[in-house]
């Protein structure tokens, strides 16, 4: 991504300075990179020259003048005899630089950063009496005298590639304004969704979502609809790790997309506020608001979002079924609207007991409302084209979706030489309620009724409560050796209470045939341990390992069916990465992953989607466990090859089954016999030109699912795929830019069904102005209209077809200010320990 500098002469604060430094890191490192080239060669020579030679170590902390610590404070080491420069450094977020290896000797230190005097420290002596030099608060004064003032505009790449991950850069993004989280994932690189919400990652199902690196527990369902409330705004990025380190939750077959929420990272007291708009074929609106006061004890932060949406969704299946000798056609039309009334909230308070301890509380929820209207025409005939009756279902629903949570957290970082602990501790309760009526009338092919009209309805209260602790502890042996072990314990409660009524003489009967209440427990034990290891030569090694103890109860009251399982699994992982030179670079992964069936995936109710399409959870599902290996190749720390194979064992597939016998169509979830799926990808960043950038993700795989034996038969479907992503970003002048992005995926494997290509185009427009603390964003989505799933059946013996078209060509409008202090400070990461277990539970979005 281009950065321009603009030079004026005028009188600069020091704190607008450093504020301008650290938020465009970045671009300040381009701005020395000829003298950062130049330390790092010389360093390299001065510490390399006598390898057999004793090597010493060189540290420190750098504070600015409220005592803070300075980050990306450029520190020159000399030698003090002769002023020789040996090597040089920034400081990290923690203010603290390092130099490792130094020869015995006499040095001094030279500090510099923007809207600073320069400052030294020495001389001082290396040698066998004082092998590790640890340089205590160099503290920093304020700039006074007229300076060339730097006026940054800088914009961070959409997309970057970072220890593994790909980061997709949502903040920075004009497209991302106003859509929701479950619209970007859908169009982030080599990630695609399927009609239902399940996400696939360069062909792998099983992707496990992340927020702000915990897991969130939900089922499918659940998880859609929550995803969907997330307003992008709220998003600062999206890291994609396809083969995540034991530090991660063995969950997720496929990979983990990890969703960064934004985190106030100034002092003072701040916030943002930002409102928004968009049309459809509905209107559509948010709002939402963050403040934060900052002290240097005390960080207490808050936000609230508000979302009001209508949508639509079209749904056409044309469908067969044969029974006997005899062929019954369906053809159904649904037009189905939403109204979406979601409440997202979160607030906390750090407090920082010391330097190097913090204890920290968070309280968050949401509390949605939604309300639906659905109409389905089925016709139904003895041939194509031909209607001999028609079933006309009107079924209104309405739900209400509640999460509390809590989070207790403690940090200490021990010593300045990275050792550090974490502690978690978390607790969600869960409250949706769900119910929707079923009126159906029946006519024949003159219109007129033939039997009387058929209403009942379906209610569907859920209590779910999840408890998670857990432990992280970091130690590095030296400045080459790092250990990272940790515990983590979860619980899980649900109970969901399905009930089903019929309407007899104006009054509401219970069903008992159709109502069932299911209980699930399960609790799961964690530990794990990682060694990170740096060679001479370019080579890092990591290697890792993870076991996890599972004990799960499924219990169906109605049913009198109880099913208890538990087991031991070992989850090991491998990587390295070696630097053949400057502009090549080689890596290498393996791990082993699990995916555990939702909660309610296993409640073996019965939901009516209209009378003749239904859906049934499946208590005997199995978990699945996936071996995945990466092969990577970087050239010019710019274009990035990877070559991935993954075998699946037991893969949970949603399956379309077709009942002969009462004509309907049941969508089902069990476990195939394998999955394999292999993979290339290609990714590159490139600059046409001092106003146009563009990045663009290539990926191709051969999907595979089979099974010895499915209605009767053996089972295969494969199929090979290709995904284009690029990203075409135009920066017209240093508050205006555009972004257009297309998207492109082929014909797609998926279980028992083939989805047909999907593809389109998006584009919007940015303006900054008030000094860039506002900025409006006009955004189009899908601007031709395409985007549209279609299905068929990947059984022989099967017969349908479905078409789905969703809401995808949206006009909005956004506007963000943020006001207050800017003074910055680094924010501090959270980690929750619930949220895989949220991740599974359904949150009504």
């Amino acid at each position: 991504m281009l950065n321009y500098v603009k030079l004026k002469i005028k009188n600069i604060h020091p704190g607008n300075l450093a504020l301008q430094a650290y938020q465009n890191q970045t671009l300040m490192i381009t701005l020395h990179k000829h003298l950062l080239i130049s330390l790092l060669l010389l360093g390299s020579a001065t510490l390399h020259a006598q390898t057999k030679a004793p090597a010493y170590q060189i540290k420190g902390k750098v504070l600015d003048e409220n005592q803070q610590e300075l980050i990306y404070a450029l520190v020159n080491l000399y030698q003090s005899k002769d002023s020789a420069l040996v090597t040089g450094t920034l400081t990290n977020e923690q203010g603290e630089f390092n130099f490792l290896k130094a020869l015995e000797g006499s040095y001094l230190i030279e500090v510099e950063s923007m809207g600073y005097q320069k400052k030294f420290h020495g001389p001082f002596l290396v040698n066998t009496s004082h092998q590790m030099i640890t340089i205590t608060n160099i503290a920093m004064q304020p700039e006074t005298k007229q300076l060339n003032a730097v006026t940054i505009f800088a914009k961070k790449p959409l997309i970057e590639r970072k220890n593994g991950k790909v980061i997709l850069n949502v903040a920075s993004s004009t497209i991302a304004s106003g859509n929701t989280a479950m619209e970007i994932l859908s169009k982030a690189p080599g990630v695609t969704a399927d009609n239902e919400g399940n996400f696939s990652l360069r062909g792998k199902a099983g992707v496990n979502i992340m927020i702000d690196g915990k897991l969130t527990y939900l089922s499918t369902a659940q998880l859609s609809h929550l995803l969907r409330a997330t307003p992008g705004s709220s998003i600062q990025n999206i890291e994609i790790i396809s083969n995540p380190t034991a530090k991660y939750d063995a969950a997720g077959t496929g990979g983990i997309i990890n969703i960064n929420l934004k985190k106030n990272s100034s002092y003072g007291t701040n916030g943002n506020f930002q409102i928004g708009g968009g049309y459809g074929t509905f209107y559509k609106s948010d709002v939402g608001i963050s403040l934060n006061h900052r002290s240097k004890k005390v960080n207490i932060f808050g936000n609230y979002n508000y979302g009001n949406n209508k949508e639509y969704e079209d749904l056409f299946v044309k469908r067969s079924t044969k029974a006997q000798e005899s062929l019954t056609y369906f053809d159904q039309e649904a037009k189905q609207n939403y109204f979406k009334r979601n409440n997202t909230y979160k607030a906390g308070i750090d407090y920082y007991l010391n330097d190097h301890q913090i204890i920290g509380f968070m309280a968050s929820g949401y509390v949605n409302n939604n309300k639906t209207t659905d109409l389905i025409l089925t016709k139904i005939g003895a041939h194509p084209g031909t209607t001999d009756s028609t079933v006309l279902g009107d079924n209104p629903g309405k739900s209400t979706f509640r999460n509390q949570s809590y989070n207790l957290n403690y940090k200490a970082v021990l010593d300045t030489s990275g050792q550090e602990f974490n502690a978690d501790i978390d607790y969600s309760r869960i409250k949706n309620t769900e119910q929707t009526t079923y009126q159906s009338q029946f006519t024949d092919a003159n219109g007129t009724a033939f039997k009387s009209p058929l209403i009942f309805r379906n209610s569907t209260p859920a209590k779910i409560n999840i408890f998670a602790a857990k432990l992280d502890y970091a130690y590095p042996f030296n400045p080459e050796l790092k250990l990272e072990t940790g515990l983590k314990s979860s619980y899980v409660n649900t109970d969901n209470d399905f009930q089903s009524a019929e309407l007899q003489d104006n009054s509401w009967i219970n069903d008992p045939t159709k109502s069932n209440r299911f209980t699930y427990k399960e609790s799961i034990n964690a530990a794990y341990a990682a060694l990170h290891k740096t060679f001479e030569g370019g080579t890092n090694v990591q290697i890792g390992l993870r076991t996890e103890l599972t004990h799960s109860e499924g219990n169906s009251i109605t049913l009198q069916n109880l099913l208890k399982r538990s087991y031991l699994d070992f989850f090991p992982n491998f990587a390295i990465n070696h630097s053949l030179s400057k502009d090549h670079d080689l890596g290498f992964s393996y791990s082993r992953r699990i995916d555990r069936p939702g909660y309610q995936s296993l409640n073996p109710f019965i939901y009516y989607a209209d009378l003749y399409t239904l859906s049934q959870g499946n208590p005997a599902l199995k978990p699945e466990y996936a071996n995945a290996l990466e092969l990577t190749y970087g050239y010019q720390k710019k274009t990035n090859f990877a070559l991935a194979y993954t075998k699946t064992k037991d893969v949970i597939a949603t399956t379309l089954l077709t009942d002969t016998i009462k004509k309907t169509l049941l969508l089902y979830e069990q476990n195939l016999a394998s999955r394999s799926t292999i993979s290339f990808n290609i990714n590159r960043p490139v600059v046409l030109t001092n106003w146009w950038s563009t990045n663009n993700d290539v990926t191709l795989y051969y999907s595979r699912f089979s099974s010895p034996e499915l209605m009767g038969a053996p089972f295969k479907n494969g199929k090979t795929t290709f995904i284009l992503n690029t990203t075409q970003t135009f920066l017209i002048n240093k508050t205006l830019n555009a972004e257009l992005a297309a998207n492109y995926t082929s014909g797609q494997a998926y279980g028992t069904y083939i989805a047909k290509p999907i593809y389109g185009i998006d584009l919007g427009i940015s303006k900054s102005f008030a000094s860039e603390r506002a900025n409006l964003k006009f955004a189009i989505n899908d601007v031709f209209n395409t985007r549209e799933i279609k299905i068929n059946s990947a059984i022989p013996l099967q017969d349908y077809r479905l078409s789905q078209k969703q809401e995808s060509r949206i006009f909005r409008l956004t506007f963000n200010y943020n006001f207050g202090s800017t003074v910055i400070k680094p924010a501090r990461e959270r980690s929750n320990s619930s949220e895989l277990e949220q991740n599974r539970v359904k949150s009504g979005n």
